[in-house]
């Protein structure tokens, strides 16, 4: 049976001290965590958007190791900088966080409060929160995935949402009320921490959550039935690739994307039928399968063949965004993670 929020709220101490001692007691080592500073907490928000802490880890270190501050990141060439993101994806990301360094350089110290943050570079409500609360001690409880996943358990939200978005919203004011104001950092961090190691989205971990008692989602017998979202409409689409390599020097024919598309700005990739002037039918005679790779982006699921392609097949001069990368340069040039394994297991083969 469902618990109203206002009863959970009458028990937000005995919820806060449950929380906090729980994670104090168990939170991963993490090294924005273990040695904190406001530019640790910053890159570490923008990393772990679209990607798990196991993933970023190492990506983390790489980018504290040649970019440790604001200031060496704010002076770092673009290039520099999206190279080094390489393999995390949503470029934009990287991007915002460059401007980001450059706008707060610029000021006589950084804002500590969430209003200011918004008004930065790359910064939406969940980040203003998220740093202010953890760097600051500001008063302002975090709402991101997780979140809404464990207050909707807690009281057994049975409304249905339109998407997370929408989840956060709502539960906002709930997740505002059981904010520990002496600690919200803390707090924050132990709520998201309890979603990402206990309250899964499937098979919770009911047994060690630490606010068990609290949570009418497990003695509903299905937490696993909260948030109510509506299901993502997935659209398939599918993506001829040719593998091309000119006989002379054993250099690859890629294609980089232009400028102006911003978000994948620079990128090199296998290229497409329609980057070759050519109809999936006649890339699928030029030569042998050589994969079928399949993955997903946002909304979409994607399936892309990998066609051989003779280069002498290869119009001459070539077509806008098509280059010859030579073997020797592929590991400078940028490239998304899954093109990039694809080039390696090609060339190894």
């Amino acid at each position: 049976m469902p618990i109203p929020a206002d009863v959970l709220i009458a028990n937000r101490d005995t919820f806060r001290n449950a929380l906090l001692d729980w994670y104090r007691a168990n939170r991963r080592r993490l090294p924005w965590r273990e040695e904190p500073s406001l530019y640790k907490t910053v890159v570490s928000e923008f990393m772990l958007q679209q990607t798990q802490v196991k993933t970023m880890l190492p990506y983390f270190a790489r980018w504290l190791e040649a970019l440790p501050n604001f200031k060496v990141l704010a002076a770092a060439e673009e290039t520099q900088v999206v190279k080094l993101w390489e393999g995390l994806g949503y470029y934009s990301r990287a991007r915002n966080l460059h401007r980001l360094a450059r706008a707060i350089v610029a000021l006589p110290e950084p804002p500590r409060a969430p209003e200011a943050w918004r008004e930065l570079p790359g910064i939406g409500p969940y980040s203003a929160a998220a740093i202010t609360s953890i760097t600051f001690s500001a008063p302002i409880a975090v709402v991101d995935g997780n979140v809404v996943r464990i207050l909707s358990r807690l009281v057994a939200d049975s409304t249905p949402y339109r998407d997370s978005t929408a989840a956060a919203k709502s539960l906002g004011p709930l997740a505002d009320a059981l904010l520990n104001s002496g600690s919200p950092g803390d707090h924050n961090q132990a709520m998201m921490e309890l979603g990402a190691t206990v309250c899964h989205r499937k098979n919770p971990l009911c047994t060690v959550c630490p606010v068990l008692n609290l949570c009418a989602g497990r003695r509903s017998g299905e937490p696993e039935a909260y948030p109510r979202l509506a299901a993502k409409i997935i659209e398939s689409r599918t993506v001829f690739r040719a593998w091309c390599r000119r006989d002379s020097d054993g250099a690859v024919l890629l294609h980089r994307t232009a400028s102006s598309a911003r978000r994948l700005a620079g990128q090199h990739e296998l290229p497409s039928a329609e980057h070759l002037g050519l109809s999936p039918a006649a890339l699928e005679k030029s030569g042998a399968l050589l994969k079928t790779k399949k993955r997903g982006i946002t909304r979409y699921a994607f399936t892309e063949p990998i066609h051989a392609l003779p280069a002498q097949k290869v119009s001459a001069p070539l077509a806008d965004g098509l280059v010859w990368v030579e073997p020797t340069q592929l590991e400078s040039v940028l490239m998304s993670g899954p093109h990039r394994r694809w080039v390696r297991e090609l060339l190894a083969e």
